[in-house]
């Protein structure tokens, strides 16, 4: 199987070259980019399995940059950023990203946190899953494929980002419970909850919700039980 290829942008060139070289010791293929332009043809010309995007950049920043990605691709992105803004993390959870860490950070927990979204991407709809559970959870006009690891909505087809996907398919599995938040969380996002937890939570059944056309006002599929957490009706 080939190594997943990572991309890594940050302007700072001393911490991209040390998060590459962290990283192709853990055996991935990694292409690293000084400047959002050089990053946009990157994005456009290859396909990747998870990038690393730096958000102040001095031409194009990492926001544009999670825009372009989101625009044709599904797989994990982690912002990495100076700015310790709750502001700047809702903007990039709403925009899509997958993670967010803060400079200064530790090259080893960054990799870790880069080992964790690839496992998630890649866990879900794998062939062992798709043996000890039905392949397809179906209702009211949604389907859910473990094998083709795809989500459609009346025939539609949806794409959604690998923890979008983790999070209809949590709740999807345990349709007819109400799902805690910080259960819910713990188990997508395989992480202690902790406070600000569930405004990540919130963010991305937002745009789960803006996915599969269910209005939060009145839901279709994913239902809020104030204080609580979500439910999907069996």
């Amino acid at each position: 199987m080939d190594a997943p290829h990572i991309l890594v942008v940050d302007d700072e060139k001393t911490i991209t070259d040390l998060v590459g070289i962290y990283l192709r010791n853990e055996g991935f293929e990694v292409t690293l980019c000084y400047t959002g332009a050089e990053a946009a043809k990157e994005i456009i010309a290859n396909d990747y399995d998870l990038a690393v995007l730096d958000i102040m950049l001095p031409d194009i920043d990492g926001f544009e940059l999670l825009r372009t990605i989101r625009a044709d691709h599904t797989y994990p992105v982690i912002m990495l950023t100076a700015r310790d803004s709750q502001g700047d993390k809702i903007e990039g959870l709403s925009l899509g990203a997958d993670d967010y860490v803060v400079k200064p950070f530790r090259p080893l927990e960054l990799v870790a946190r880069v080992k964790a979204q690839l496992r998630r991407y890649t866990s879900y709809g794998t062939r062992e899953q798709a043996e000890q559970d039905a392949a397809i959870i179906s209702f009211d006009g949604l389907v859910v494929n473990r094998d083709a690891r795809s989500v459609t909505v009346d025939e539609r087809p949806v794409r959604l980002t690998p923890l979008e996907y983790a999070i209809l398919l949590y709740l999807a599995e345990h349709r007819g419970h109400v799902v805690p938040v910080d259960e819910l969380f713990s188990a997508v996002w395989d992480e202690e909850f902790m406070p600000g937890s569930n405004n990540t939570v919130m963010v991305h059944i937002r745009h789960l919700r803006e996915k599969i056309g269910d209005d939060a006002q009145n839901p279709r599929f994913i239902k809020n039980i104030w204080g609580v957490g979500y439910t999907i009706e069996a």
